[in-house]
């Protein structure tokens, strides 16, 4: 069997069987198949997409590729959330701990940035000390000790994934709903979950930019997810304006730390963690349905026992014990900060989320080739959100770099990013557009 072979056939429109896209998943993990050929049938995929067989055989395939996970020691149902990718979307950060702390396991693996998007593990990078590789002994020390544990892919953990993810990262093959499915399901299955919660976003800062276009990737993973054995539900949360008041690595860890403290809270942000907790929870048996879900995890973040599993997984996973008393001491500083204003006074009607996340990636907070070194210090915070109010003394943001002529680049890409009018122009969107359950 010739890779090029493969290639050819589904640029033709042909279907692959199950043998073949095994044989191209064993050579993504054992080097056999190029970088370029990788690129070349995914660009196929892009234009002749896959079936739902060949959804199924791929998300497989790469699970299979390396350990499957087992938890069946555990004396709690082991759940999981993923998200497609957003701006300002460190909702794990807050979800994992806080579903723990209601008695759920979970197995966080997580991914680098990709694209304009930003990346949990680039995150906890920002975290003194905190390991995001751990070895599985570790990792499973972890979650069964304090409920959860945030890290990326292990050597052993889909492999495969690990290659193409990085691939198409560069190569202009990441907003297709075939790939975009087996990629988050090969991981999840292969942390042997029970349950998962699916975050798909829609809209500018997203890579599904439509409402339509997010309800069919959302359909694609509960059903192939469910398919495979994992009780799945999705939420479809907008994301054309960034979730959380901060994009970079450091601001966002620091964005979380107040949230969890309870020393500043985004409203949005607050709304999709709760939802989300919510599904999960019901999916791990824990809640009886959604609305008693949602409660539990309002309970946890204002008794603070959500803040108290963070603090231990951080600990637990080679962070300072005293993280979240003192994380402005542990997380880096930019040396430029300075404030971004509107060139015009007004309400914020819209932002383009995705300039926002260019905006952080030009300033060195993201990845141009998967072998880039992140500045975690850098990035935008208090950004105005659509609605508020913006003028000489209200700034669109503060900008941290590392050096002015970077800052000057920033503020460029934000002032377009913004548009202002009269408050009566508004729209009224609402954060949590859709939910897809089993049944599609």
């Amino acid at each position: 069997m010739l890779a090029q072979e493969l290639i050819r056939k589904k640029r033709d429109g042909g279907t692959l069987d199950a043998e073949e896209i095994g044989f191209f998943v064993k050579g993504l993990v054992d080097g056999s198949v190029t970088d370029a050929q990788v690129s070349a049938l995914a660009m196929a995929i892009i234009f002749r997409k896959l079936s739902a067989d060949e959804r199924v055989a791929l998300t497989l395939a790469m699970r299979d590729s390396g350990t499957v996970l087992d938890w069946s020691d555990l004396d709690r149902p082991v759940v999981d959330k993923h998200s497609t990718g957003g701006v300002g979307d460190n909702v794990s950060l807050m979800l994992a701990p806080a579903l723990a702390a209601c008695g759920a396991a979970v197995p966080m693996i997580s991914g680098r940035g990709l694209g304009h998007t930003g990346g949990t593990l680039d995150k906890f990078d920002s975290i003194p000390g905190y390991v995001t590789q751990p070895d599985n002994a570790l990792f499973r020390k972890v979650v069964a000790d304090v409920g959860c544990a945030i890290i990326g892919q292990t050597a052993d953990l889909a492999p495969a994934d690990k290659r193409f993810y990085g691939i198409r990262d560069v190569t202009g093959t990441v907003e297709s709903v075939d790939l975009i499915t087996a990629s988050i399901l090969s991981k999840k299955l292969a942390a042997g979950l029970q349950g998962l919660v699916l975050d798909v976003k829609w809209g500018s800062g997203a890579f599904m930019a439509t409402l339509e276009e997010a309800m069919a990737l959302a359909e694609s993973l509960v059903a192939v997810a469910n398919g495979a054995g994992c009780r799945t539900t999705a939420l479809l949360t907008d994301m054309n304006e960034p979730l959380a008041s901060a994009a970079g690595n450091a601001l966002e860890v620091r964005n979380a730390a107040d949230f969890l403290t309870g020393r500043a809270i985004d409203n949005r942000l607050y709304d999709v963690t709760v939802e989300l907790g919510g599904e999960a929870l019901v999916t791990a048996g824990l809640a009886p349905d959604r609305a008693a879900g949602a409660d539990a995890m309002r309970k946890v973040f204002g008794s603070g026992a959500a803040a108290e599993h963070f603090a231990r997984m951080v600990t637990a996973l080679g962070g300072p014990a005293d993280f979240l008393e003192k994380y402005e001491a542990y997380l880096p500083s930019a040396p430029v900060e300075r404030a971004i204003y509107p060139a015009e006074a007004g309400t914020v009607l819209c932002v383009d989320a995705r300039a926002i996340g260019v905006a952080v990636v030009e300033l060195g907070g993201g990845r141009r080739r998967p072998e880039d070194t992140i500045d975690p210090a850098v990035g935008l915070e208090h950004l105005a959100g659509v609605g508020h109010s913006v003028d000489s003394d209200a700034p669109l943001a503060i900008v941290h770099a590392a050096d002015e002529a970077a800052a000057a680049r920033a503020t460029e890409i934000v002032q377009k990013a913004y548009r202002v009018g009269a408050p009566s122009q508004v729209e009224d969107r609402p954060v949590i557009a859709g939910r897809v359950g089993p049944s599609g």
